[in-house]
C-alpha cells in the first residue's frame, strides 16, 4: 500500500539523519528486523529515605528540665480539674462504676491505666513516712510518682516497697508498687497475671 511506502521512506530518513555515521545497509538490515530500538534509558528514580527524628537523650531532657514542674505552679488547686477529668475518664473506661461491677474487672482495667489525675493514698511502706501521703498524681515514671498534696508540697514517692490506695465512687483499689514498676505507656501493654499473696 502507498501509506506503508511512505512510512518506510519516513523511517529510513529519520534513521539516516538520527544517525549518519550508520551505512544504508545496516539501516536496511535494522528495518528488515520491524522493529527499531531507539537506545533511550528511563533514569530510575531514587526514593529518598526519610530521615527519622531522633528525639532528645535523657540527659538532654534532664539539662532541659522538661519533667520539671515550677514551684508556682506547685498548687494543689490547679489540678483539681485534671482529677475531675481522670475520674470521668475511669467511669468511660469501665462502663460505669455499677454496685453490681465485678471488682477483679474493673482492677485490671485500672491496672492499665493512665493514672496522671488520680489521687492516691500511701496505706503502707516500709519507710513509715510515706505513710498517709496523699495527692493527685502529677508524674509517673518506672520507679517514682510525684504527687502533690493539699499542702501545696511537691512529693517523690517510690514505688518500690510502699502500697497505694485510691478511691473513686465508693470503690476501692490497692495498687502495690514493688509490683508496678513500669512506665505508663509500658502498663498499658502488660499482661499482669494473679497472684495469691503479695508481699511489700
Amino acid at each position: 500500500p502507498q501509506d506503508s511506502e511512505k512510512a518506510k521512506t519516513f523511517v529510513h530518513a529519520f534513521l539516516k539523519r538520527s544517525m549518519p555515521q550508520m551505512k544504508d545497509e545496516a539501516i536496511q538490515d535494522m528495518l528488515t528486523r520491524k522493529a527499531v530500538v531507539l537506545e533511550h534509558y528511563h533514569k530510575k528514580q531514587t526514593k529518598q529515605k526519610r530521615k527519622k527524628t531522633k528525639g532528645f537523650t535523657a540527659k538532654q531532657r534532664r539539662e532541659l528540665r522538661l519533667f520539671e514542674i515550677e514551684p508556682e505552679q506547685q498548687r494543689y488547686a490547679i489540678f483539681l480539674p485534671l482529677h475531675e477529668l481522670w475520674k470521668q475518664y475511669i467511669r468511660d473506661l469501665c462502663h460505669g462504676l455499677r454496685p453490681d461491677a465485678q471488682p477483679h474487672m474493673i482492677q485490671s482495667k485500672l491496672l492499665k491505666a493512665d493514672l496522671h489525675g488520680a489521687i492516691v493514698t500511701v496505706t503502707k511502706s516500709k519507710c513509715p513516712s510515706y505513710v498517709g501521703i496523699t495527692g493527685i498524681i502529677l508524674q509517673e515514671f518506672k520507679h517514682i510518682f510525684k504527687i502533690i498534696t493539699k499542702e501545696d508540697k511537691l512529693k517523690v514517692v517510690p514505688k518500690l516497697n510502699n502500697v497505694f490506695s485510691l478511691e473513686l465512687d465508693g470503690f476501692i483499689s490497692y495498687i502495690y508498687g514493688s509490683k508496678f514498676l513500669l512506665r505508663a505507656s509500658e502498663r498499658s501493654a502488660k499482661k499482669f497475671k494473679l497472684k495469691g499473696t503479695i508481699d511489700l
